[in-house]
């Protein structure tokens, strides 16, 4: 089933609009070109795959994670060339370099990460691994982009015997321009170079007393630039050595570019997976900014939109109305009526972009649990179709998009229909609409529409296919609050608006006198209707109120009647630990008795003197403890679930506790581990917590235990800024000594990357730093640093683990 969506349902919708804020988020120019051509997924297992890539790269920028595409430039142009045979600039051969670097960094970054980025780890595998070809071509070019002298021994000695041609030729020079009888002949005393020869300027006077060659004048003609003819045969020897680098530049440039022209297939392959990678990571951004989801939509008939913004107002900054727009059940069209300017094209613009984007596998801005179907085909009408060149009016155009709508759409079809055939007679309006709209429907199509036609409104309530929906208007602020209602039908508020735009109030007076008598049966009907809808949503409205105030005052009566109950068991509890002191008064009596009794050898009246005082002790502790146990039964949240397996609270321990025996009001408890007592069931109240679950499955539990604990001791991303060394200003050597030492002390504590801080200055320092890197078997790999780890005035170094 191929998706079929005309361009002019693309500008209705401002498809455009969100592609553009795609563009925007890439960060390469392959990227941008995928971006602009992202197609329509045909089956609901490509929208899945999409979207499950989405997520990948979603949840990377979610750890503030960015890929390393830093320095990928659009080289698809001169890699072809070098295909071909031919011989790449200097700045493209290291723009290409840099595209390998960064080609070898993205894999390194997204295969540190395979495991919870499989989709995005599959496209990263077709980035070339091509890193020494990188540092050759790397290292042929000094940074201001000469090449370097270490590109070829060749070269190194043609620039060796061009620097001493130069050299004795200025040696020659000086000496004759020390000459005193040399120096009245010239015009000022210095030397320069004309066309690639060494000259002095002679004064023109002189020209037939200096032996010579002219290879210039000035302006004015009074000064001659001649070559000394003692200079002619070392400047003939300096033009061949300087042909001779020239030649060798030339070779080199051919073999870096021909090492290029051999990897080519690869190279491009690698361009495209970093754009593939790019238009995943926007996505992800642009999923962010508009803190979309995604829908559910496999096997999905209902449209169930949950908190819907529309993505347009969204990427503009605008403060937007979430709405929910739901279509279930028998129904299969929603009719959105309300005022003019209350926000009915944007909820019909907002669902429609929606299924736009699904279809392209993007997130879409609606809350979580929300339901969409893909539809086949969407089609659309916003706005005035009027015209002018075909000779057709607004509503001739509006018909005429109708028939193609009706031909084009089919079973699995989404249209689209703003101000349906408003621009003509009203009940002629209606009756085409409804006849449109039960074609359309008969199809199998589902269909969202706003009108301000009576009729239609009426539909709903005859017709299950028929929902309909209104945006609101506020009275007193005679402004539209933008929020949607599903279920019920909307006034135009066309007076109110039009006061709220400056009509005379005359005129809105004059016009609301009019519409009392205005329309029909019907109209009466139904305005009588909304008014009564609207009665009893306020009644509605107030009964909430209340009952949620009368819920709080039963909250805080509740909470006075355990106050209260709480102080009368205090002070019952407080009598019977008075009680038990008595008792102990007594009892302390009683053994002053006993010992004057014993004294006087009378036994029985001993015995009886004890039991009575035993009795009453332990009636007085009896009545203490219930007294205690019954307030903890009032703290409590409720009374103890006596039951085996129960999980109650115990006051003594002051906790909660499992019951693993009941007998006889005494119950066995643990509170974990090994230890268990036995306890009365007076002491026991309502649980404070839940019970803990046990693991069903305990050997798994222990070796995800194992893997969390293995995965916290694993080496965290690298972080090159924590480890530095500045070597800026030293003398080369002392700078290498420095940088020796630094790594060493580096690879000794286990550090995996450093930065090196050497400045820009003429370079020579920068070039020694890096050619002791290559050689160095610390070394991993090595690059300039990105924009904001301070550019090539650094040196991000990957120490070998």
């Amino acid at each position: 089933m191929t998706v079929q969506i005309s361009q002019r349902t693309l500008e209705d919708l401002g498809f455009s609009e969100v592609l553009r804020a795609l563009t925007q988020r890439c960060r390469t120019e392959p990227g941008r070109e995928r971006v602009l051509a992202r197609p329509f997924l045909d089956t609901p297992e490509q929208v899945a795959e999409a979207l499950a890539l989405v997520a990948e790269a979603r949840s990377l920028s979610q750890e503030q994670f960015s890929l390393p595409l830093g320095g990928v430039v659009d080289l698809r142009i001169p890699i072809g060339h070098a295909a071909k045979g031919g011989m790449l600039e200097p700045r493209q051969l290291i723009d290409s370099a840099q595209l390998l670097f960064a080609f070898v960094r993205t894999r390194e970054a997204l295969d540190e990460r395979r495991e919870r980025v499989p989709r995005l780890m599959e496209i990263a595998r077709r980035l070339p691994m091509l890193e020494s070809l990188a540092r050759r071509i790397d290292q042929c070019f000094e940074p201001d982009g000469e090449i370097s002298d270490r590109a070829s021994p060749e070269l190194r000695e043609a620039r060796d015997r061009a620097r001493g041609l130069h050299r004795r030729i200025k040696s020659r020079l000086d000496e004759l321009l020390h000459d005193e009888s040399f120096l009245p002949k010239l015009r000022e005393n210095y030397y320069t170079i004309r066309n690639g020869r060494y000259v002095v300027p002679v004064v023109s006077n002189y020209r037939s007393e200096v032996d010579g060659i002219v290879h210039n004048a000035s302006q004015t003609g009074q000064t001659l630039f001649m070559e000394p003819q003692a200079m002619v045969g070392l400047g003939n020897d300096l033009a061949i050595a300087q042909s001779v680098v020239a030649e060798e530049e030339r070779k080199v440039l051919q073999e870096l570019s021909d090492l290029l022209g051999r990897e080519s297939d690869r190279i491009l392959e690698g361009l495209a997976a970093v754009a593939e990678l790019d238009e995943a990571e926007a996505v992800a951004i642009l999923a962010a900014d508009l803190d979309a989801t995604t829908p559910e939509f496999a096997e999905v008939k209902d449209l169930e939109l949950r908190l819907l913004r529309h993505p347009r107002l969204v990427l503009r900054g605008t403060e937007v109305v979430a709405n929910d727009v739901t279509l279930t059940g028998d129904a299969r069209a929603l009719v959105v009526s309300g005022p003019n300017a209350g926000g009915k094209t944007v909820t019909l613009t907002g669902v429609g972009l929606c299924s736009l984007m699904l279809r392209a596998g993007l997130p879409i801005p609606v809350a979580e649990g929300s339901r969409m179907p893909l539809y086949r085909s969407v089609h659309s009408t916003v706005g005035d179709a009027q015209d002018l060149a075909q000779g057709l009016s607004t509503f001739s155009a509006h018909v005429v998009m109708l028939r193609d709508i009706i031909a084009a759409a089919g079973e699995g079809s989404l249209v689209l229909i703003d101000e349906i055939a408003a621009d003509t007679d009203p009940r002629e309006g209606a009756a085409i609409a409804i006849a449109v709209l039960e074609d359309l429907m008969a199809k199998g199509v589902v269909v969202l529409v706003t009108t301000h036609l009576e009729e239609l409104k009426a539909l709903a309530h005859m017709d299950p296919r028929f929902l309909n929906a209104r945006v609101g208007f506020d009275s007193k602020r005679m402004a539209p609050t933008y929020r949607l209602q599903i279920g019920a039908a909307g006034q135009s508020s066309a007076i109110e608006m039009a006061a709220r735009v400056g009509l005379p109030q005359r005129v809105c007076e004059r016009a609301r006198e009019l519409s009392l008598n205005a329309g029909g049966p019907l109209s009466k009907a139904l305005a009588a209707a909304e008014e009564e809808r609207r009665k009893l949503y306020e009644e509605l409205e107030r009964a909430r109120v209340a009952a949620k105030e009368a819920e709080a005052l039963r909250a805080d009566l509740e909470k006075q009647k355990q106050q209260f109950e709480r102080e009368r068991r205090a002070r019952m509890m407080q009598f019977n630990e008075d009680v038990h002191a008595a008792s102990e008064l007594a009892a302390n009596e009683v053994r002053e008795l006993l010992a004057k009794l014993r004294a006087e050898q009378n036994e029985k009246a001993l015995s009886e003197a004890r039991l009575q005082l035993q009795q009453r002790a332990e009636e007085a502790q009896k009545r203490a403890l219930a007294a205690k146990a019954e307030l903890f039964q009032v703290e409590a949240p409720g009374p103890a679930n006596l039951k085996v397996g129960a999980w109650v609270h115990h006051s003594g321990l002051g906790r909660d506790v499992e019951i693993l025996e009941l007998a006889d009001g005494q119950a066995v408890v643990s509170a974990g581990g090994a230890l268990k007592m036995r306890v009365p069931t007076s002491e026991l109240s309502g649980s404070r917590s839940k019970k803990p679950q046990q693991a069903k499955f305990p050997e798994r539990q222990k070796q995800e235990a194992a893997l969390k604990k293995a995965a916290s001791v694993a080496p965290s991303e690298v972080e090159a800024t924590n480890f530095r060394c500045d070597v800026r200003g030293m003398r080369a050597d002392d700078a290498l000594k420095e940088v020796e030492a630094f790594l060493d002390g580096g690879m000794r504590s286990g550090e995996e990357a450093a930065l090196i801080i050497h400045g820009h200055g003429t370079g020579a320092l920068k070039q020694a730093i890096r050619d002791y890197l290559a050689a160095s078997p610390y070394i991993r790999m090595f690059r300039p640093g990105e924009s904001h780890e301070g550019g090539d005035g650094v040196t991000v170094v990957s120490l070998r683990a």
